[in-house]
């Protein structure tokens, strides 16, 4: 009933009412604050990914405890949008112009391929977008000659990864190593990162390298090649769908010809484990890896996954799917919370700035001392690789666990 239908001395008495404090009309209810909106750009739609997915559970899982303790900027709460590139450039391109747009988005989270990313440089640099690396390894995503640069990686990267695995290699007495990448720009990335390694590293032997391509059914010549080059280990540059076609297929040779293979991370982003099956217990395949919750401090895995059972399906460790994708994007959330409050607004140039000013921070991964600086914007080195293997149950752990 509106007042104008009130008897006269009860639309009084309804007038005067609305006179006291902390009486309002339901329509004059103060707005809700405006979120401060975080982008993904990601893989979301690529047949057994599972790496945006990951860094969206680390994202969201983060969101919960920020925004339960108040959000930032004085009670605005974070927000994620998410934006599908399906691994195709054009249309990540498309999606950085898109978040480019929006006035509320602080910053962009890139997913697992670094060839995407890559191509998108460009369109960063000329809309100033702040874009976060959780997962995609490319030496040049960070050395991008952009001045000021506005990418910033908790993520391995390429020169970490060869040096890694190669030492690996020979600390096992394997020291002619053959490399096994694709033919992309992140395959090529890890080539110029392997020739670097190997000039320090006097006594191993660097026997041929064999290139494959994206979609390939089939990887056992590439794999013969090098094996008869006097190969002793592979080091393997692959995503979950090839790789899971090369461990089938070695598996399935003679013993005596299956070659230990160290690889690169790319294969944890899917069903890899699923996709290689049985075979998966036949080969000697260990993968490089910056994080593992199986060796975290306790407690901070008992936040996270209270936080991530909030909001998704994951209870347990071995629920975690990308593991290393879902630990970089939930610190990564963290410290650019951190920095949106430094800066004092969504201005992404002043968020920008703060991600280089801040303090130690203790996260998930480790404690960051500080996490970047004006001249590094890695916050992962050398001292945070390990070696990991799949159990029976296609849960990776740590090597010798």
């Amino acid at each position: 009933m509106s007042a104008s239908h009130y008897p006269s001395s009860s639309r009084r008495r309804f007038l005067a009412a609305l006179s006291l404090p902390g009486m309002l009309l339901p329509t004059a209810r103060a707005a809700a604050p405006r979120p401060v909106l975080l982008g993904i750009d990601g893989e979301f739609g690529l047949d057994n990914s599972t790496s945006a997915q990951a860094v969206e559970l680390g994202m969201r899982a983060a969101i919960a405890e920020i925004n339960a303790a108040g959000g930032v900027l004085h009670g605005r709460p974070l927000q994620v949008v998410t934006k599908d590139h399906r691994s195709i450039p054009a249309r990540g391109i498309r999606n950085i112009q898109e978040f480019a747009a929006m006035p509320d988005l602080v910053a962009v989270f890139g997913g697992r391929f670094s060839p995407v990313v890559i191509e998108e440089l460009p369109t960063l640099r000329a809309t100033h977008t702040l874009f976060m690396a959780p997962w995609s390894s490319a030496d040049i995503i960070v050395d991008n000659e952009m001045r000021p640069n506005y990418v910033y990686r908790l993520s391995l990267r390429d020169s970490l990864a060869m040096p890694k695995l190669l030492q690996t290699a020979q600390r096992r007495g394997l020291d002619r190593i053959g490399l096994l990448l694709t033919n992309t720009s992140w395959g090529r990335s890890n080539a110029q990162a392997a020739a670097r390694a190997a000039e320090k590293l006097p006594a191993l032997k660097l026997v041929g390298t064999s290139w494959y391509n994206w979609r390939d059914t089939s990887l056992v010549d590439n794999y013969q090649h090098l094996r008869a080059a006097g190969a002793q280990a592979i080091v393997l540059v692959a995503n979950d769908d090839e790789a899971a076609i090369l461990v089938r297929e070695v598996a399935a040779l003679p013993k005596a010809q299956r070659l230990p293979i160290l690889s690169h991370w790319g294969v944890t982003g899917g069903e890899f484990a699923a996709q290689a099956g049985p075979a998966l217990q036949q080969v000697d395949l260990s993968v490089i890896q910056t994080f593992s919750f199986f060796r975290a401090d306790p407690a901070r895995v008992k936040r996270f996954l209270a936080s991530a059972a909030q909001v998704s399906k994951v209870r347990r460790i071995e629920d975690i799917k990308g593991p290393v994708g879902a630990a970089h994007a939930y610190d990564l959330t963290h410290i650019l919370a951190l920095a949106i409050d430094r800066a004092g607004s969504t201005d992404r140039k002043a968020v920008r700035d703060a991600l280089e000013r801040l303090g130690t921070v203790h996260g998930l991964v480790k404690t960051y001392a500080p996490p970047f600086t004006p001249a590094r914007h890695e916050a992962l080195g050398p001292d945070d690789l390990l070696l990991a293997r799949y159990r029976a149950d296609g849960v990776l752990v740590p090597a010798g666990d």
